[in-house]
């Protein structure tokens, strides 16, 4: 949910060449993957030419070559890590038909937990955007993925209506995101289909929050309940209020800002309130004429002494990162105006979960980046990222998925 008049933001710094070869190697290390499958029940009985192993790297190949065909990737993948073995011996590659066989055999599951076990927030003490009052800055939000015009896929994942009765090119995936604001890495995530709204999602992830966290969120993000849900987990909320909801006042503080009252509309809810911090103010951004605004936020942080009015309202700025880090996920490393290519539910997700690891393996490069570009990591290019990435698994040798 991009917010009106919203712009990517401008890079101008190039990624050193940091990227060893296996990039995907080291950061889902093959004891990982090995442990990842095991523990899902994929590993393989016998001997195969394309074991589990081997075909969870290759979903994340499929990430980072996304216009590929599953001959060109895997020959890639099998140059790049070096799949005939220790030996370095040339191997001929299996058909489409038998890779297609061992995606189906791996399925979704693997490579998810292997995103789940592996994905985290990468920010450090000093990485700038990355904090307000000694808490880390995450935010929450959604996105869709069009995915292959299948009948399996149709009745899986449906799509959006359209005016005069006709229907979407393609069927969607809906995704819901949590990102770290400071180093854009996605540390969790959540699937589903099309009809599956944001919100019940959201209500997934968010018990996966931390204290010592601010979630940050729009105002797609309401109701007490899931204010309630969230706070509980021990983090803190700063989220941008709907116009229409006004708390009842209770209290106005030093800064400006002051504490109010919140109670459900829901008849069923209406014992249900909580108490919250609301921050009211306008941007004037030197573009446009007038200010732009007005906007409420709604925050857990009670204390103008641990963060003012002014702070909360520069550190809620920084939610607009997601957007960027959807733009990375969908326009530059999927490609634009790309459709997702399997054509089962099953492997629709296997993909997008490969899409999730690649990005979060790219993402790891940045704060080590950044400091000597004196950047933060959240303005290191990520397109030279993706292309540094390409170019070095192509090149790196000595790796064997299918060896112990």
């Amino acid at each position: 949910m991009a917010r009106a008049g919203w712009r990517k933001p401008e890079t101008h710094t190039r990624l050193p060449d940091l990227v060893s070869a296996g990039l995907l190697a080291q950061v889902f290390p093959p004891g990982v993957v090995d442990g990842v499958i095991a523990e899902c029940g994929r590993t393989e009985q016998r001997n195969r030419s394309l074991p589990a192993r081997t075909m969870a790297y290759f979903a994340m190949g499929l990430a980072l070559h996304s216009e590929g065909s599953y001959l060109d990737v895997l020959s890639l993948m099998t140059d790049g890590l070096a799949w005939a073995g220790a030996a370095d011996e040339p191997v001929g590659l299996p058909s489409k038909s038998a890779i297609f066989q061992a995606r189906e055999r791996l399925g979704a599951e693997p490579v998810k937990a292997l995103f789940d076990q592996v994905a985290r927030p990468l920010a450090k003490p000093d990485t700038p955007g990355s904090w307000l009052a000694g808490r880390r800055l995450v935010a929450i939000d959604g996105t869709t993925l069009d995915v292959a015009d299948t009948v399996a896929n149709d009745e899986f994942f449906g799509r959006p209506g359209v005016s005069k009765g006709e229907r979407s090119a393609f069927p969607q995936a809906r995704l819901v995101a949590l990102a770290e604001c400071g180093t854009h890495a996605i540390f969790d995530a959540e699937l589903g289909p099309y009809g599956t709204s944001e919100l019940a999602l959201s209500k997934v992830l968010v018990d996966r929050l931390e204290p010592g966290m601010v979630l940050l969120a729009d105002r797609g993000f309401t109701g007490i309940a899931l204010w309630k849900q969230a706070s509980g987990t021990g983090a803190d909320l700063i989220w941008r209020a709907k116009n229409n909801v006004t708390p009842r006042h209770l209290e106005t503080l030093d800064d400006g800002s002051w504490l109010g009252e919140l109670r459900a509309n829901n008849a069923r809810l209406k014992t249900e309130h909580v108490v919250v911090r609301v921050v009211d103010y306008e941007i004037d951004d030197g573009r446009t004429e007038g200010a732009l605004g007005p906007f409420r936020l709604f925050t857990t942080i009670l204390d103008p002494a641990e963060a003012t009015a002014v702070d909360l309202a520069t550190a809620y700025a920084q939610r607009w990162e997601i957007e960027s880090v959807f733009d990375e996920l969908k326009t530059h490393q999927r490609g634009p105006k790309t459709v997702l290519r399997s054509k089962s539910p099953e492997l629709v997700q296997q993909e997008i979960w490969g899409h999730l690891c690649c990005h979060f393996a790219i993402r790891t490069l940045m704060p080590a980046a950044a400091p000597d570009a004196a950047v933060d990591p959240d303005r290191v290019s990520f397109v030279a990222a993706l292309r540094i990435t390409r170019r070095s698994l192509s090149q790196a040798r000595g790796f064997s998925p299918s060896g112990l």
